[in-house]
């Protein structure tokens, strides 16, 4: 049986005003205001917290060793602040739970792979009213590796009940070509996200303008659902 799996934030939804909230509050905490903004800083968003404190720090001239021990220290303040507003501004992206749907009713096995840690992957699903659409969730410390280390995606395909070498991997970024990659996997990217027109370039196996596509770029990748 065929298998999609899907990356969470940048693919699924677009969670990237929330993401910049929690950064911004780190900043307003050390007295220096609002550093990030959309739309601009969507993609660094999505790149995970670290990514959003490493660039306001830049933005303040501050980098180097003793800026990356900052990071570490204000990232669970981050990840706090994020988890007590984690759906203000999240939106899924338009199609995504009706391809989710179609794929389901099509046989194929389905599932979430991100590297955001999974007690707050599960918070924004279930916020969002969509948890008990995916059987398997694998976070970023669900594992004691993460993406793009091919297996947290290995392990979200078992978890779905699928065959690990047929499969699918639903993303948009690097990462997730990597991951897919060093699976053995095909990866899908959508167009549609923050870095879309970065797509072509990482040389997936399809790209998607809207879900609409997706289950039929399944069906074309992994043949019909055995």
């Amino acid at each position: 049986m065929g298998t999609v799996i899907f990356d969470l934030d940048g693919t699924l939804a677009d969670t990237s005003g929330d993401l910049l909230a929690a950064a911004n509050h780190c900043f307003r905490e050390m007295g220096e205001g609002d550093l990030l903004h959309l739309p601009d800083d969507a993609g660094t968003a999505l790149r995970g917290g670290k990514a959003m404190l490493r660039l306001g720090f830049s933005r303040l001239g501050r980098e180097g060793e003793a800026t990356e021990a900052e990071i570490d220290r204000w990232y669970p303040e981050l990840l706090h602040a994020y988890g007590e507003a984690i759906d203000t501004h999240t939106v899924i992206y338009p199609g995504a739970m009706e391809a989710v749907a179609r794929l389901m009713e099509e046989g194929f096995r389905v599932g979430i792979c991100t590297n955001k840690p999974e007690a707050l992957a599960a918070l924004l699903l279930d916020k969002l009213g969509v948890r008990a659409h995916f059987p398997a969730l694998v976070g970023a410390d669900t594992l004691f590796v993460r993406k793009p280390d091919p297996e947290p995606l290995r392990e979200t395909i078992r978890r779905a009940g699928g065959d690990p070498s047929h499969a699918i991997l639903v993303g948009d970024t690097v990462t997730d070509r990597e991951t897919a990659r060093a699976a053995g996997l095909f990866s899908v990217l959508v167009g549609f996200g923050p870095a879309g027109e970065d797509m072509a370039a990482l040389e997936p196996e399809a790209i998607i303008a809207h879900y609409d596509e997706l289950p039929a770029v399944a069906r074309r990748l992994l043949g019909a659902p055995r």
